[in-house]
This record gives C-alpha cells, structure tokens and sequence, in this order.
C-alpha cells in the first residue's frame, strides 16, 4: 500500500508563480496509468499557456475562483468545478479571486515533463 501526505511532498515553484505538489504521480510512485498532485495558485497569477499531446487533464477547483481557458473557450470556474482537458487543448487559468485557488491536477496518463508543451 502506498499513502502519500501532502505535507511529505516535494514542492515545485513554478515560473507562473504557483506551488505545485506531485502527490502520486512518476516521481512517487511506480504509476504510469494517472496521477494526481495539487496547484496552489496565487491571487492574479496565472497558469503559463500550454498543452499535452498525450495527456488528458482535470483541474479540480478545492477553493478559489478564476477563469478557465480552453482553445478559444473562456469560462468562470470556482469551489466544486471539475474542468476537463482534452489532448492538444491549450489551455490555461487565471486566479480572478483576492485568495489563492487550491486546484487538483488529475491526468491521465501520468504527467511527465516531456508532454507539458508551450508552443
């Protein structure tokens, strides 16, 4: 059996500003199906536009509120939104709120560097 607490994960900084904790994931644990880590992202800060060509992705917003873009598709999202990420989708959000967002980052299969493209 494998537990991981989110208090024993490493913290990754990211270039956008957020705090991204792989929870089980590539680098925890011998999954290559899915994985799950968690995004802190700060007031104003946003997700650097991206894609997956093989990743599919779900954010799950736990607090907070922003906004969503999907291609061309902009939505408000806030506590209890689940957003679905298809392949090649570029994609990116954006903390509209005066707190941070806690989100959940479910992909499927599980992250790698290599897939997380910002061209």
């Amino acid at each position: 059996m494998l537990i991981v607490n989110r208090a024993n994960t490493k913290i990754i900084n990211t270039p956008h500003g957020s705090e991204i904790r792989p929870l089980i994931d590539r680098t925890t644990a011998p999954i290559n199906q899915c994985s799950l880590a968690e995004e802190i992202l700060p007031p104003g800060a946003s997700v650097t536009p991206h894609h997956h060509e093989v990743i599919e992705e779900i954010y799950y917003v736990i607090e907070g509120e922003g906004v969503m873009l999907i291609d061309d598709e902009e939505r408000k999202v806030g506590e209890g939104d689940a957003i679905y990420i298809p392949r090649f989708a570029r994609h990116t959000l954006t903390n509209t709120g005066e707190k941070q967002m806690k989100i959940l980052l479910v992909c499927g299969p599980a992250f790698y560097h290599e897939d997380h493209r910002n061209k």
